[in-house]
């Protein structure tokens, strides 16, 4: 069955530019350094190794490892900033193969800043926190170093933001109507941020420093494991031989392998890889192909089981269980990738785009024999999660455990110990981006929670849209979308969680429809123009145009713009409180609406479609987000008329053509 897989990628040819390549240009984090020194690289690597097992062992419980919340957040992020300027030249003129002098300084003041804590911790305690001269320098020591990593690894945007917040704390004096508070000095505002539970050791660390470390650990064992293999080839058992199956094998693909690593750009690279030039050799176009991968790719954040590990922080945030979070997000998930099968579908009777022959495709019998045993994880992490009682981080651990016990049971899956090793390195390299991220989100929330910005953006928020939710969620959308950019889909939920999501909550929005709301927008960042990582990275796969494969990317995603609206206004979308009755008719509804969404933005069912029908199909989709019955009924009737406007179309379309 691998051969045949291998073989098949060479019959469609090879993408335009490498994975490699486009990890390089899109995602900043992967431009790491390659060590030249034997010496630096089992230094890096042992460190990488000691990383992994710390975390590890401290969620096994082992009691000799058990510390104040607080030391073990700020070894965290020292071990991650230590990371972070090891791995991240200060630019792309940089060395990638040696560390320079300064880079040695950096290093080195990025351990010391957890063995200061271990040794303040006392006296920050005995004097209820109150910061010594030391104390402020060392603090403002620690949010430059915060700074510079996180420029370093995802970019300026959030560094800028982050001093921008900071100039906020220390002259919002000076500022004018609802955003003036009294002002703070240097002293306090370092204070709030570096020698306390707030701040850059805040929430967002230790959501990075508990949940976010664990899964993408989980996440690298499964890919060396051949996790990534086993989607891709489930899904062209199930979807490649069917009209357009490419497209359909990506969607599927790209969401079981995006909910568990949690990085939009690289799921595209993963998956695109293999998917774009079979869509490409079908006879989709370049950006069309391309699209598919990214939305694909982005929504599998939006999708449980584990959601890039954003279901654990939802929960931690809303202070809920994680069953809940799942049962709120399966439905609105589903609706969004059933928005672009239909509209792959759609294109694929319009064009007459024909699947994979099966005999090319390998068979589902032989994927579960070969590879089905992977699957046992991800059941034993949701008995785990929702039956065992357990924690998070206790679920993850022992998950993590039994992952590389299962694997050996097969050959295609059997690991070493170098590979376990491997896999545990890799895990540390990619936390580095999401926690340093996470510390510079701190910064932001810190500043946030001193000084009531959140609090004065809900109120403006609400004060623009005059007290209308309607309104309000358009602005919260794109405040959301605009906080988004370019960020991971983690620290992206953090920001819009603590600025946007206040405002839909002091109109009334359930906390879980504001957060869910906010964090779908957010993740949407990624696709639409003019910054879309996933949807650029997937042209530089493809070959296509940037920008109109994120404009196409926001078509195919078109029903997911919609879906946010639909839970705000209708709970039951979320399992909220629903009957067996109303259940029925909140699926059925949605359905049909997220079908309608579809046909408006492809404009074909069962033959094309005209502008007029295109419009009243978008209008009746609108219809059907409030789920009051009369707006149900009419829908529904409207719906119906569509289809049979259509089927009719066809007929007589047929019979012209046998006329002639």
């Amino acid at each position: 069955m691998d051969e045949l897989h291998d073989h098949h990628i060479q019959d469609t040819g090879t993408p335009l530019a490498s994975g490699a390549e486009v990890m390089e240009k899109f995602e900043k984090e992967s431009r790491t350094r390659s060590f030249d020194a034997k010496l630096l690289v089992k230094i890096a690597y042992i460190l990488c190794l000691f990383f992994t097992l710390y975390h590890l062992a401290y969620a096994s419980g082992i009691t000799a490892l058990q510390m104040v919340n607080i030391k073990h957040l700020a070894l965290h992020v020292g071990l991650v900033l230590v990371l972070g300027f090891a791995f991240y030249p200060v630019s792309k003129k940089a060395s990638r193969t040696r560390i320079p002098w300064y880079d040695w300084i950096l290093i080195a003041l990025s351990a010391f800043m957890p063995v200061y804590v271990f040794i303040r911790y006392p006296a920050f305690i005995s004097t209820g926190f109150r910061a010594s001269m030391m104390d402020l320098v060392v603090g403002t020591v620690l949010i430059l170093l915060v700074l510079e990593c996180s420029r370093r690894i995802s970019g300026p945007a959030l560094s800028i933001l982050s001093v921008v917040f900071l100039l906020y704390g220390l002259f919002g004096r000076y500022l004018p109507g609802v955003f003036q508070h009294r002002g703070y000095s240097w002293e306090r505002i370092v204070t709030y941020l570096t020698t306390d539970i707030y701040g850059i050791y805040g929430s967002s660390v230790k959501v990075s420093a508990t949940y976010i470390v664990l899964f993408i650990i989980f996440g690298e064992v499964m890919n060396k494991c051949g996790m990534g293999q086993f989607f891709n080839d489930i899904a062209n058992s199930l979807a490649g031989h069917t009209k357009g199956g490419p497209a359909k094998v990506a969607v599927l693909a790209s969401g079981f392998l995006g909910s568990i690593n949690g990085s939009a750009v690289a799921n595209v690279v993963t998956t695109g890889t293999f998917t774009i030039p079979l869509m490409k050799k079908t006879g989709y176009s370049k950006e069309f192909a391309g699209a598919v991968e990214a939305t694909a790719s982005v929504g599998g954040q939006l999708l449980p089981p584990i959601m890039g590990a954003a279901a654990f922080v939802m929960a931690e945030t809303l202070g809920v269980q994680y069953a809940s979070v799942i049962k709120a997000a399966v439905i609105p998930a589903l609706m969004y990738y059933l928005g672009i099968i239909l509209q792959v579908q759609m294109r694929a009777e319009r064009n007459n785009l024909l699947g994979t022959p099966k005999d090319q495709l390998p068979r589902l019998k032989e994927v579960m024999k070969a590879r089905g045993h992977l699957l046992i994880p991800i059941l034993f992490l949701l008995y785990m999660l929702i039956f065992s009682g357990k924690t998070v981080i206790v679920s993850a651990f022992w998950t993590i455990i039994v992952t590389i016990v299962v694997a050996q049971l097969r050959p295609v899956s059997r690991m070493r110990i170098k590979d376990i090793c491997d896999a545990f390195v890799q895990g540390a390299k990619s936390t580095v981006s999401v926690a340093i991220a996470c510390a510079c989100v701190g910064i932001i929330v810190g500043v946030c929670s001193q000084t009531g910005f959140a609090l004065n953006v809900a109120s403006t928020i609400i004060s623009i849209g005059q007290s209308s939710i309607l309104l309000t969620l358009l602005f919260t959308m794109v405040t959301c979308m605009i906080l988004g950019m370019g960020l991971p889909s983690i620290p992206s939920y953090l920001i819009t969680a603590t600025i946007a999501a206040p405002a839909l909550i002091k109109l009334g929005v359930p906390d879980m429809a504001a957060h869910m709301f906010c964090f779908y927008f957010a993740m949407f960042a990624n696709l639409t123009p003019p910054v879309a990582l996933a949807s650029f990275a997937a042209a530089g796969l493809a070959g296509g145009n940037p920008m109109k494969t994120g404009f196409t990317s926001v078509k195919l995603a078109l029903a997911g713009f919609v879906v946010p609206y639909m839970f705000v206004y209708n709970q039951q979308l979320m399992l909220s409180d629903v009957t067996l009755l109303s259940g029925i008719q909140v699926c059925i509804t949605a359905c049909l609406g997220v079908a309608l969404i579809a046909l408006a933005a492809e404009g074909y069912l069962f033959t094309k479609a005209s502008w007029p029908v295109r419009i009243i199909s978008f209008a009746t989709a609108l219809l059907l987000i409030d789920s009051a019955w009369l707006t149900d009924m009419i829908g529904l009737v409207l719906g119906l008329l569509l289809f049979l406007f259509q089927r009719v179309k066809q007929q007589r379309e047929k019979r012209s053509a046998s006329a002639a």
